[in-house]
């Protein structure tokens, strides 16, 4: 029995335990070490990065959006300011589920389900600590009804903000434009740290072209938040830098002169100093409230502005591209004088209609028994046409081509907003390249006759309009049109004025032929038989001016135009040009009244209205 006992081996025992012993205390140095390793990367190799992460954790920087510039005419005027609005925004780093957050908020109807996408997609193109505002101009009872919920959105609140806001409405919204939310587009041209703090930007007009001076300079807050997000306190940084307020050129007491003149008419009035190319009045209807947009506008809203049958977005003035019909006859007639030498006392006889030799076709003038004899005055003063049929003849469609483009007519003036329209002034070369697919490029001369009346491929703009009228008032001298004429530091509060852009003049080689179409052009309001004679009836200065009546279709050559029987889309613009007061004008027009018949019936009574309300009132 005794072989079977086995007795134990201490000092196996004992190597086995120092072993592990051994074992474990170099486990435990590598750990340590592993720790010390760590504790000496976060606390000395990288503190400051950690720390940095640290504060994170309970220091929020929250961008501060700058005050956006005033807008004033040049009277003084505000004609865009801020006002204070409550918003709604949301700041993504602090919502946990944010399809879930816009569910919500759709239903208590603070946000509206056809912007879900669009406010999607802008939320996510934005940095995570960014607000970004999901309404606008939130009242008494919308903020209310948020309050009672405000526990359960975290990362979303209402701020009290600035939001732009349009004194005059409609009235100026093509000149002055307006600012609106921003989109991707927006987004990818603009500095996203210049717009940190804020979600919209400057859209037409004044508002875009200028959106750099205006928009000021963001400032940046830290927040001391709690675990939840809250915010404990505030700790100043960086404070914003307000934008620029810019003076305008703009009378707004004028421009709702002629927007009233205006009317229910679409059409479009322009009206510039000839002195130094001040746009004093920028009007087109029908017009749109801009503080809609600023406000945000809703899709559906947006939709019915589009299919608006008036486009109401459409500003005529810029864009809207018209036969400039008999208000380029005074062009013509000058070109006659400058080119030809045509003498202006010499007769040509108006039988009613012109014919091209070895033609049949006639072309009509407006009077159907004829003018008589006619020099240059009288055809521009009662708008012969047969007389500028024959002038237009004789210099050729490339003489008036040049000519008129030196006046500005067919190309962009270079306004300071954008969206200008060219408009166009066909030539041969012109129509080789527009018609290079047909076989036939060939110029012919009953084009040539019927350019004469501003008709055929001829195309202007009001604003190219008023530009030449007021080149014709100052006797050549020309500038580029502006809208703005001087900038005010919104920190010293100094005003930079700017100063007028000459462009190259109209030379003539005889001074006396701008008198020549100046006291014809008088004639046509002051005359006896002047076509504007009815609305210039009692004004107490004298005025230069020439209507026009631009065909929206033809008429065969065996029918009449009867206004009555005639829709009235098809029925003809009405314009009308004048500058006032005639012996030393300081301020140039153009009207367009679409589908408005003639131009001394329609278009001449705007102007009158807007010239007295100048020459009686406005002038400084």
């Amino acid at each position: 029995m005794i072989e079977n006992i086995t007795l134990k081996d201490h000092w196996r025992e004992q190597r086995t335990f120092v072993a592990r012993i051994f074992v474990g205390v170099v486990v435990s140095i590598l750990l340590i070490g592993v720790l010390v390793a760590r504790l000496v990367n976060l606390q000395v190799t990288n503190y400051e990065h950690f720390s940095a992460l640290s504060k994170g954790n309970r220091v929020r920087i929250e961008p501060l959006p700058a005050t956006r510039g005033l807008i004033y005419d040049r009277n003084g005027q505000i004609i865009a300011q801020n006002m204070p609005a409550y918003q709604l925004e949301l700041t993504r780093e602090g919502v946990p589920n944010l399809d879930e957050t816009l569910a919500r908020l759709v239903a208590m109807e603070l946000v509206k389900e056809a912007d879900l996408g669009r406010l999607t997609r802008l939320i996510r193109s934005r940095r995570k600590f960014e607000p970004v505002t999901l309404m606008y101009q939130m009242n008494d009872e919308e903020v209310a009804r948020f309050a009672v919920m405000r526990q359960e959105f975290p990362g979303v609140d209402v701020r009290a903000r600035l939001i732009r806001q349009y004194p005059y409405g409609g009235m100026s919204s093509h000149v002055v434009g307006y600012v609106g939310s921003m989109n991707e587009a927006d987004l990818k041209r603009s500095d996203p740290a210049a717009y940190a703090g804020t979600s919209y930007s400057g859209k037409l007009g004044i508002e875009r072209a200028q959106e750099k001076l205006l928009l000021g300079q963001v400032g940046y807050q830290q927040n001391l938040v709690n675990a939840q997000g809250r915010t404990l306190q505030t700790i100043p940084q960086q404070p914003p830098l307000a934008g620029e307020d810019l003076i305008s050129t703009l009378d707004i007491s004028l421009q709702q002169t002629a927007y009233d003149a205006l009317g229910e008419h679409r059409g479009a009035v322009v009206a510039i100093d000839p002195r130094n190319g001040d746009v004093l009045v920028l009007a087109s209807t029908p017009a749109f409230d801009p503080n809609k947009f600023a406000r945000g506008l809703s899709l559906s809203e947006y939709n019915a502005l589009q299919n608006d049958p008036g486009k109401p977005l459409f500003n005529r003035a810029l864009r809207g591209q018209y036969p400039p019909g008999s208000t380029v006859k005074p062009l013509i007639a000058l070109a006659g004088l400058q080119q030809l030498k045509e003498s202006p006392l010499r007769k040509n006889f108006c039988p009613g209609y012109f014919t091209l030799p070895n033609s049949t076709h006639q072309y009509r003038d407006w009077k159907k028994e004829g003018h008589g004899q006619m020099d240059m005055k009288d055809a521009i003063a009662e708008s012969c046409d047969v007389y500028f049929y024959a002038l237009a003849l004789e210099l050729g469609i490339d003489q008036i081509h040049d000519f008129l483009v030196r006046f500005g007519l067919g190309t962009v003036t270079g306004i300071d907003i954008p969206g200008e329209k060219p408009g166009l002034i066909p030539s041969r070369e012109w129509k080789k390249g527009a018609f290079e697919r047909r076989q036939d490029q060939s110029w012919y001369p009953g084009e040539t006759v019927i350019a004469g009346i501003g008709q055929g491929y001829m195309l202007t703009t009001p604003l190219q309009l008023a530009q030449a009228t007021a080149a014709i008032a100052a006797k050549g001298k020309r500038f580029r049109p502006r809208l703005v004429v001087g900038v005010r530091d919104s920190a010293s509060g100094e005003i930079s004025e700017l100063a007028p852009e000459e462009l190259p003049p109209v030379q003539l080689s005889d001074p006396a032929y701008w008198r020549v179409i100046g006291e014809a052009m008088e004639e046509v309001n002051h005359g006896p038989r002047g076509t504007g004679r009815a609305s210039a009836a009692g004004a107490t200065y004298r005025y230069a001016g020439k209507s026009g009546t631009a065909q929206v279709f033809s008429v065969a050559q065996d029918e009449e135009y009867e206004v009555e029987d005639v829709p009235e889309h098809l029925r003809h613009h009405a314009l009308f040009v004048a500058y006032a007061p005639a012996e030393n004008p300081e301020i140039a027009l153009a009207v367009i009244v679409e589908h408005g018949g003639g131009g001394s019936a329609a278009a001449a009574p705007v102007a009158r209205k807007v010239l007295d309300a100048y020459m009686l009132s406005h002038r400084q």
